[in-house]
C-alpha cells in the first residue's frame, strides 16, 4: 500500500487555502462587529461583570452597534463602561438602548488589520509546507519499501513542489488582495 496519495495531498493543501480565505473573510474593514464589545466590563450590583451579562449586543446596520440593557438602572454604568473602554465609541442613549456608530477606520487600525492578514497568510503557508513535507516523507517510505523507484520518487517530489508553489501563490494573491482592500478604503 503506497504512502503517497496525490488526491489526499491536493485536498489537504486546498483545505489550508480555503481555511485561510475563511479567516480573511472574518477581517471586517470598518464594519460593526458584536465581538468589538467583548472586552467591556461594567460595574453593576457592586461587582464587575462582562457587558454580555447585563445587555444584548447586536449589529442592526453595517456601521452601527446596538446595546439593549436589560435593567433600566444599569444604562448609565453600561454607557460609562463603553466610553472608558478605549474603543473610540461614543454611545447615544435611547431609553434602555444604546446606539454606537462605528467610526471610519484610522490609518493605524488599517495597518494592524493588514498585518493580521499577513500573519494569517504565513500560517496558511506553513500548513501547506507541512503537507508537502508529509507527502515527501511518504514518497521516501514508498521508495524504501520498493513500491516506487528512485526516478518515480524524484518525479513525484517535483510534482508535489509544483502543487505547493501553486497553493502558496494562491495564498499570496488572496492576502495581497485583502491588504489592498483594507488599506484603500
Amino acid at each position: 500500500m503506497p504512502q503517497y496519495d496525490k488526491t489526499d495531498v491536493e485536498r489537504r493543501m486546498k483545505g489550508a487555502v480555503d481555511s485561510f480565505k475563511s479567516d480573511l473573510s472574518g477581517l471586517r474593514t470598518g464594519r460593526a462587529n458584536v465581538t468589538l464589545l467583548d472586552p467591556v466590563v461594567v460595574e453593576v450590583y457592586g461587582s464587575h461583570m462582562p457587558l454580555s451579562q447585563v445587555a444584548t449586543v447586536s449589529a442592526p446596520e453595517p456601521r452601527m452597534l446596538s446595546v439593549q440593557v436589560w435593567d433600566r438602572s444599569n444604562v448609565t454604568p453600561v454607557e460609562k463602561a463603553i466610553r472608558s473602554a478605549g474603543l473610540g465609541l461614543n454611545p447615544i442613549t435611547d431609553g434602555q438602548t444604546l446606539r454606537l456608530p462605528i467610526p471610519d477606520l484610522t490609518e493605524e487600525r488599517r495597518k494592524e488589520l493588514a498585518k493580521l492578514a499577513g500573519q494569517y497568510a504565513e500560517k496558511a503557508k506553513i500548513a501547506i509546507r507541512n503537507v508537502r513535507r508529509d507527502a515527501n516523507d511518504g514518497l521516501k517510505t514508498d521508495e524504501n519499501k520498493k513500491v516506487i523507484s528512485e526516478d518515480d520518487r524524484k518525479r513525484l517530489e517535483t510534482e508535489v513542489q509544483k502543487m505547493t508553489d501553486e497553493m502558496i501563490k494562491a495564498v499570496d494573491d488572496a492576502a495581497a488582495h485583502k491588504e489592498k482592500e483594507i488599506l484603500s478604503q
